[in-house]
């Protein structure tokens, strides 16, 4: 063992022997227990960053402390290589989109494997190959053939000088990011995929979730948006047209002063026929994108449209108005109006003028101001005829049954969450499996024509997707007659909806998914990422796994068992003002700061002299340049260092502040360990720990470090609280380099502890970890070692040790046995000099005991 700790002479060793022996290979072993445990898996874009690293580290502490305890683990890696940056990196860098992904995913590899994270490298999976979204377009033509796909025309940004459609991502303040044009609103065929179908599951099934954060699960029942209420039908006066309205507080119906539609609603344009003012307003609220977060803060604009709904129950004629804040694609496209009870509408009202009815008052009786704001919360019914008196429950039965008996209503559930639109009109995609004839009709594309495969080899002119560019592309036959392969490509939600389970059986040809070994490994026990994807990719990961189910190919009915929702890892920011007035960002690898007696930044100064504006600390990113580059830190620390400090810095679930002394002293600490293992080598114990042989301090010592492993193994395993962990082994560490080395048995409780940190250590640090592990005098390798388990006989206390108060100062500290009686603690505290030197003269009138604890003399 060299003297000295040395990470860039051990780490590339024993990563080496990790790969030469296919360590962490994944075998489907039925005489052990699994556990699947699965990090999100990363776009390539090149570079690692902290975020990664986190989350990767993470999953490799929780499934090399799962494979100690003797399970068989699976830990996979793949790539979530199709998306939208790759064809603008095409673009800037003048290569193709396939030629950048794959150049990323070699050198973000390299990188992973720097950190020396457990992966089961011989599963790995890149979405991008044909022989992964295959099957991605195989299951895709099964849900069509199952009714649970269709095609609608939906509404999409349409930029008219490039002639293309943008990703709403490609939308910069209503514009196209190429050529700064006014962007349109179109109505193109679009795919979709019913997932309102699945929507009462998906709900339903959170409850089955426990081990889920309920932040997330929070997210998801919002946004499916669960709503009963009632579906009513309005005849348009002197009209042969209806306009029909969802709502869930009919307890409001006599309120309604106005029907508000969408500008794409089919009255709106009826309404719009030889009305050149109100057609030209339709089509600029078409051309407005409104996202549903923005409708509660957007300027309200409308204009009516001259027809008159028939309220059903009270015959009064409401203007029907189209608006703004109304939304084709959410519910009916329509809403009746009830100003006095709803924000929204009470805004639009007193800006154009528009009745405001009370037909709710406050529980409390009190009187409202209706010029100032609208009654929302429920109240009981007035002005309501029949119905007044009434509580909300009372109101919202009676007319819902009123309508209902009339033909006009009829009670419904709904919910927020609308059908998965799966149609991208870009290029670097899995291609769309459906084909449409001559005649027109559209069919999906038969099992020997898959994969329709994505030519790899393309130019991109940063305008079409070559494949919509390129008219011989799409042509294909079907049953020997032409026919057109569909040139839109896949959301990228759908690749990554099902890797986890492909993981299972990567290198199966004969099918979506081996069942055997799906069924085998799933659902994954632990799942790991960010909170930010709580109601898209962890939603679409859930409803896949249903119509995994349903197909047969799993028999589970969640994905995943356990989700753990990491951190986000921030930075200091610093930047400088350039002679044009531009923030110059400046990396904090490259900053010089002066800090106060507390540590705290009060001077940054930049490598030229500059002094900077410290911003604090935000998350890392590239356009404020604090991004923390992980592959300079392991080459400058070592990859157990940062993997130490990512663990210890801050709990898993809450942000980590990056501070690179902190990963200073992450290398400090490992460093004392490799030092103590050291000079314990050189004169090691020679017999195992005697129990009965052990003096007062040797038991003590043996008592924490085994508490230390029931704290360690809880925090771990069932807290995931990997930093207290940390902590508790820290303290126990520095209680170790204070230990004598004396005697045999002193070398013996040494022995026994440094094997136990040693272990406790190994998942989160297991380079370091390797190589003490055969200084220790271990034959095999660590990474088939169990997990240390706590001695319970070791834990209990023979002694304790009790404070003595006298009127309520501590005068003294006593020890006595465990099974003391309070008597003998009273003896042991009245054989103490200090305490019977501050008794002296005194009469005790009371005493106070608190078992092992503290004894209190009340003396005058």
């Amino acid at each position: 063992m060299q003297q000295h700790y040395n990470p860039s002479a051990i780490e590339p060793k024993v990563q080496q022997y990790w790969a030469e022996n296919k360590v962490f290979k994944a075998i489907k072993d039925t005489t052990k227990e699994k556990y699947y445990c699965l990090s999100m898996f990363p776009y390539p874009s090149g570079r690692l960053h902290m975020g990664h690293v986190r989350n990767y580290t993470i999953g490799d502490v929780v499934s090399r402390y799962q494979r100690m305890l003797g399970k068989n683990v699976l830990q996979p890696f793949g790539w979530d290589a199709f998306g939208l940056p790759a064809e603008g990196a095409a673009i800037k860098n003048k290569t193709a989109p396939a030629k950048w992904t794959y150049e990323n995913i070699e050198y973000m590899k390299k990188q992973l494997q720097l950190l020396g994270f457990g992966f089961d490298w011989d599963r790995e999976i890149a979405t991008c190959k044909p022989d992964y979204y295959k099957w991605e377009q195989w299951f895709f033509t099964e849900l069509y053939k199952k009714g649970l796909v269709y095609r609608k025309t939906s509404t999409v940004n349409w930029c008219p000088n490039d002639e293309t459609v943008l990703a709403n991502e490609q939308v910069h303040e209503g514009c196209c990011w190429r050529c700064d044009t006014p962007v349109e609103q179109r109505e193109i065929p679009q795919w979709f995929i019913k997932i309102t179908d699945y929507a009462e599951q998906l709900l339903g099934d959170l409850d089955t979730l426990p081990n889920w954060p309920d932040q997330v699960k929070t997210m998801q029942r919002n946004w499916i948006g669960r709503s009963e209420g009632v579906e009513i039908t309005f005849d348009i006066n002197e009209l042969n047209e209806q306009v029909t309205v969802y709502t869930t507080r009919p307890d409001t119906f006599y309120g309604v002063s106005y029907i508000a539609v969408a500008a794409a609603h089919p009255l709106a344009s009826l309404a719009a026929q030889g009305n050149p003012e109100l057609a030209q307003f339709i089509q600029e609220a078409k051309n407005t994108k409104v996202a549903e977060a923005e409708l509660a803060t957007m300027e309200k604009k409308g204009m009516p449209t001259g027809l008159y709904a028939v309220h059903p129950l009270t015959n009064e004629l409401l203007p029907v108005w189209v608006a703004n804040f109304v939304l084709m694609h959410y519910g009916t496209g329509a809403v009746m109006a009830v100003p006095a009870h709803d924000e929204r509408d009470h805004e639009f009202a007193l800006k154009y003028d528009l009745p405001i009815k009370q037909v709710i008052r406050p529980l409390d009786h009190s009187e409202w101001d209706f010029k100032k704001a609208a009654l929302t919360e429920h109240g009981i019914a007035v002005n309501s005829a029949e119905f007044d008196g009434l509580d909300f429950d009372g109101a919202f039965n009676g007319i819902a049954d009123k309508l209902n008996q009339m033909g006009v209503g009829k009670r419904q559930v709904n919910y927020r969450l609308r059908d998965w639109g799966v149609s991208r009109q870009r290029y670097w995609g899995a291609p769309i499996p459906m084909l449409t004839l001559e005649n027109g009709d559209v069919v999906p594309a038969p099992m020997q024509d898959l994969p329709i495969i994505l030519p790899e080899d393309v130019v991109m002119n940063g305008v079409q997707s070559p494949i919509k560019a390129d008219p011989n592309w799409a042509k294909t036959t079907f049953n020997g007659e032409p026919a057109y392969k569909e040139t839109d490509t896949f959301d990228t939600f759908m690749e990554s909806s099902w890797y986890y389970a492909r993981y299972t059986s990567p290198q199966y040809h004969e099918g979506m998914l081996d069942s055997e070994e799906a069924n085998y490994w799933l659902p994954v026990d632990q799942y790991i990422g960010g909170i930010e994807h709580a109601t898209m990719h962890l939603l679409y990961f859930r409803f896949f796994h249903k119509l995994l189910r349903d197909a047969g190919l799993v028999n589970s009915d969640e994905p995943t068992d356990k989700l753990l929702c990491q951190g986000m890892v921030l930075a200091d920011a610093f930047y400088y003002t350039s002679p044009t007035n531009e923030r110059i960002w400046v990396s904090p690898t490259e900053v010089t700061l002066e800090r106060d007696e507390k540590g705290r930044i009060i001077k940054a100064f930049d490598k030229e002299g500059r002094e900077l504006v410290h911003t604090g600390m935000t998350k890392m990113s590239k356009s404020k340049n604090n991004g923390i580059d992980p592959q300079e830190m392991v080459e400058k620390y070592g990859a157990d260092t940062v993997r130490l400090f990512m663990m210890f810095a801050s709990p898993a679930e809450m942000t980590l502040e990056w501070q690179e002394s902190g990963v200073e002293g992450a290398k400090r600490f490992l460093g004392r360990l490799w030092n103590l293992v050291f000079e314990y080598q050189k004169d090691p114990a020679k017999a195992a720990v005697d129990p009965t042989a052990l003096s007062a301090a040797q038991k003590a010592l043996r008592r924490d470090m085994h508490k230390t492993i029931a704290k360690v193994s809880d925090d771990i395993g069932r807290r995931q609280t990997f930093n207290t962990a940390i902590a508790a082994i820290m303290e126990l560490m520095n209680k170790l380099t204070k230990a004598p080395l004396a005697d045999g048995q002193d070398k013996a409780v040494m022995a026994e502890a440094l094997s136990a940190v040693v272990r406790m250590l190994y998942p989160i640090t297991p380079h370091i970890c390797f190589e003490l592990w055969q200084a220790l005098g271990n034959d095999s390798s660590i990474d088939f070692a169990p997990w240390v388990q706590a001695d319970e006989a070791a834990m209990v206390e023979d002694e304790k040790l009790v404070v003595v108060q006298v009127n309520g100062k501590v005068r003294g500290k006593v020890t006595v046995p465990a099974d003391a009686s309070e008597d003998d603690v009273k003896t042991a505290a009245l054989a103490d000099e200090n305490v019977t030197r501050h008794l002296d003269g005194l009469n005790i009138i009371k005493t106070i005991y608190i078992p092992f604890k503290m004894l209190s003399f009340v003396a005058k």
